[in-house]
């Protein structure tokens, strides 16, 4: 009897500290574009594409702009993963690999989320990424469906 009582302390114990450990829900991440984009929204496939430098349009024909932080920062890792489907290195081997071969170019890297908005904002035809709760009117949110 003791031996089950002894077994349930620890199990509540440790139920306990996994309810305290949990980690808070990040921020639900949107896609951003400057303020001129007309599109709608856009297919999983085709944001893919657009940041992986494949579709370098928008159905209008004006040039998209791609801007992404850096790798290693936590809401790009965050982004790829959740929005994306893919791994960061996954999207770093596309762009490297139309880099050097001559067929396309990198996205613009900015340094912040401040840095983002900014550049999304002021930049015709650009796309990006934000936190939910970072979004203003300098920037419209495209919706992916």
């Amino acid at each position: 009897m003791q031996y089950r009582v002894g077994v349930f302390a620890l199990v509540l114990l440790l139920s306990l500290f996994s309810v305290v450990a949990l980690p808070q829900d990040p921020d639900p991440l949107v896609v951003i574009t400057s303020p001129d984009v007309v599109q709608q929204s856009l297919s999983p496939n085709a944001l893919r594409a657009i940041f992986g430098m494949r579709l370098r349009s928008w159905p209008s024909g004006k040039p998209i702009q791609v801007f992404v932080l850096n790798e290693t920062n936590p809401v790009h890792i965050q982004f790829c993963k959740q929005v994306l489907n893919i791994f960061p290195h996954q999207l770093r081997s596309s762009w490297d690999r139309q880099v050097y071969s001559g067929t396309g170019q990198a996205p613009r890297e900015v340094e912040s989320m401040e840095e983002m908005l900014a550049q999304v904002a002021a930049t015709p035809g650009a796309i990006g990424y934000s936190e939910r709760s970072r979004i203003d009117d300098s920037v419209r949110v495209l919706p992916i469906q």
